[in-house]
């Protein structure tokens, strides 16, 4: 996995953040066991002691959970992490959408080139 961090924002935030795409978008497994700290923090070049406050984020938000002598595991609740992909998505939509209104886009005039797009790539 690529780890690309941005200097302008904190480094543990983009860390748990990459961790949690990570997750939803099927490459850690429900219930599968993370790398150690040190092996992630070492595939992000990172200090180990970032990318525990990474981990400690997600441990808070319930996405990843701690056995004391086995290390981190991915939850096993499949609904929180659809739930979480769909927040996240939406999130991103929006983005767009704020984007395309930016540069004077109506919603149905972004809607016929989305499916404008889709239909030249079916092509």
């Amino acid at each position: 996995m690529a780890w690309n961090l941005d200097s302008n924002r904190p480094i543990y935030v983009q860390l748990a953040e990459q961790v949690q795409r990570d997750i939803i978008s099927g490459l850690y497994q429900p219930g599968a066991k993370l790398p150690s700290v040190r092996e992630l923090a070492s595939q992000a070049k990172v200090n180990p002691n970032t990318m525990q406050k990474a981990l400690t984020e997600l441990e808070h938000s319930g996405l990843v959970y701690s056995q004391r002598t086995s290390g981190r595991f991915i939850t096993e609740d499949k609904e929180m992490i659809e739930n979480l992909k769909e927040q996240l998505a939406s999130s991103q939509v929006q983005e767009f959408l704020e984007k395309m209104s930016c540069m004077g886009f109506q919603p149905q005039d972004t809607l016929h080139l989305i499916e404008k797009i889709l239909k030249e790539g079916q092509s």
